[in-house]
C-alpha cells in the first residue's frame, strides 16, 4: 500500500496570537483527505465527538467555517478558533435597545421644552 501526502498549514488561534505549523498530512490511497482527518491525524481531536471540538464553528479553512468531512487541498490553511466571548445576537440587541432608548429620551426633551 502505498502512502502520498498532502500540505497544509495548521493555523491554531485558540489561545492567544494564532500561531501557524506547517503539517504534512500522510494518506493512504483509500483515505480522502477531509478536515476531520487532518485533526485527528495532528492530534488536536479523536473523532467527529470530540469534546474539544464540539461546539459548532470552532474549526474552518481560510476563515470559512467547515464541517468535519469537508475535503482538504493541497496549501489549504486549517484554522482552529477560540470560542467567541460575546454572543453577536445579543450584541446587536443590546445596541437596538439603546438606540430606542435614545429616540424615547428626545422625545421626552421635546415635550418637556414644549410644556416649558
Amino acid at each position: 500500500m502505498s502512502r502520498r501526502s498532502l500540505d497544509i498549514v495548521l493555523c491554531d488561534a485558540r489561545q492567544g496570537e494564532p500561531v501557524l505549523k506547517p503539517f504534512r498530512l500522510l494518506l493512504s490511497n483509500d483515505e480522502l483527505p477531509t478536515v476531520g482527518l487532518a485533526l485527528v491525524k495532528a492530534g488536536i481531536a479523536k473523532g467527529p465527538n470530540d469534546p474539544i471540538l464540539s461546539r459548532k464553528g470552532c474549526f474552518g479553512v481560510f476563515g470559512k467555517r467547515k464541517e468535519w468531512d469537508s475535503p482538504l487541498y493541497p496549501g489549504d490553511r486549517l484554522e482552529l478558533y477560540s470560542a467567541l466571548l460575546i454572543d453577536p445576537k445579543i450584541v446587536r440587541r443590546k445596541k437596538a435597545n439603546q438606540n430606542q432608548d435614545a429616540k424615547f429620551q428626545a422625545a421626552a426633551a421635546k415635550r418637556k421644552a414644549r410644556r416649558l
